[in-house]
């Protein structure tokens, strides 16, 4: 780790090089934690092979600019918890993932996974800023869902510290979600006017007061995890999946009770339009304890289930 410097602007930095295994890509890989395009704390410029991500730290807001070089990669990292950062980059990176280990079974699968070969499922070592948006994205549609955590932040969260001017003049605008003693401060028509609904600001409300608990889990086998989460008020096993997935970099952990996932899974992996949880998990079977991460290849190639009558009602995934 390199010591740490001061930009122009006097926010310090630390820096950190790292190599990476031959075929991985940093852009495939951080885009993995992406909630839409409009994501509020994560940047993605794969032109470049360039990541901006902000995050709550436990020791402080951060911001990451992460660099991809053939198989060098370079973290820049900024504000109160750079230096956590630095000490984590390689879990954050997803560098601890082991996709080597992976066995491809369908043949669709074997094409995707030559053809995204590089992707490494990172872990944030953060629960609550993984858990805030999961739950935003609860009874809604992608595109409120998104809307409603970007109003969040910017309203009731804080810019990203980092660079600016001279020293990265393409630093985008990143924002880092509200702590949770925040969240505990909000009136309740504070979250209406987000456009968060009564449900989903009660959930978020219930894991803002159990944060502390919560951060505690960083490290804890996933079964206890789950349990832990689901047992919270409005958490179900949705929402824990993909803070597992995310936040623990779990490869296994598969979203049940989700609308669109099930019949993605099937027709990707069975050619078959409609489907529920219980085929979903069938069909995944062969790819424990890898099979989140048979979802993230077939997020990655775009796949889509032909429409075959009127869009199906949002189910209530939790």
């Amino acid at each position: 780790m390199a010591p740490a410097d001061t930009t122009a602007e006097g926010a310090a930095r630390v820096r950190v090089e790292v190599l990476a295994p031959e075929r991985y890509d940093l852009a495939a890989s951080q885009a993995t934690l992406r909630w839409g395009a409009g994501d509020p704390t994560l940047h993605i410029d794969s032109a470049r092979r360039e990541v901006w991500r902000a995050t709550r730290t436990p020791e402080g807001p951060a911001t990451l600019r992460m660099v991809q070089r053939d198989t060098e990669i370079t973290v820049d990292a900024w504000g109160k918890g750079a230096s956590w950062v630095a000490t984590h980059h390689v879990a954050l990176l997803g560098l601890l993932d082991r996709p080597d280990l992976f066995v491809p079974v369908a043949p669709i699968v074997r094409r995707l996974v030559a053809r995204y070969p590089g992707i490494h499922l990172p872990s944030t070592l953060t629960v609550f800023e993984r858990l805030a948006p999961t739950i935003l994205h609860q009874l809604v549609t992608g595109k409120e869902a998104v809307a409603a955590c970007r109003r969040l932040a910017e309203r009731f969260g804080e810019r990203a510290p980092g660079p600016a001017g001279a020293d990265a003049p393409d630093a985008p605008a990143l924002w880092v979600y509200p702590a949770p003693e925040a969240i505990r401060r909000l009136a309740p028509t504070a979250f209406t006017d987000l456009g968060i609904l009564r449900k989903q600001a009660h959930t978020l409300r219930g894991a803002a007061e159990r944060a502390h608990r919560l951060e505690a889990l960083v490290g804890r086998p996933c079964d206890e995890v789950s349990t832990v989460l689901e047992a919270l008020p409005g958490v179900g096993p949705w929402t824990a999946a993909w803070v597992l997935g995310s936040g623990f970099g779990d490869p296994d952990a598969v979203p049940t009770g989700d609308y669109w996932l099930p019949s993605m899974v099937a027709f990707a992996l069975a050619g078959e339009a409609r489907a529920d949880d219980a085929r979903m998990l069938e069909l995944l079977e062969p790819y424990r304890p890898h099979r989140l991460r048979v979802v993230a290849l077939l997020k990655r190639a775009g796949v889509r289930v032909p429409r075959l009558g009127p869009r199906r009602a949002l189910r209530e995934r939790r």
